[in-house]
């Protein structure tokens, strides 16, 4: 499966990259399996997109969270929570 995906803010600095497109494994299946496999590329990438990090997830631009079922070319965000002031 082909999916898109964005990084925004502190994210996108942190792995270098505003966005890239990813042929995913067949075991890949939610938006929380996507995390876990950015995660397993180490580094900035562990780091970034870690559990226990505030962190926000998007699929098609709806927010959503880890169990999101994702398909074949969507969109997967990935970006911090923001504040207003």
């Amino acid at each position: 499966m082909n999916i898109q995906l964005r990084f925004f803010a502190s994210v996108r600095e942190a792995v270098g990259t505003a966005q890239e497109k990813i042929s995913l494994p067949d075991q890949i299946k939610t938006v929380g399996d996507v995390r876990q496999l950015l995660q397993q590329r180490g580094g900035a990438w562990a780091e970034a997109l870690a559990e226990g990090r505030a962190l926000r997830m998007a699929l098609n631009q709806q927010m959503t969270d880890s169990a999101a079922v994702i398909t074949e070319g969507c969109e997967v965000a990935f970006f911090p929570p923001v504040t207003g002031g």
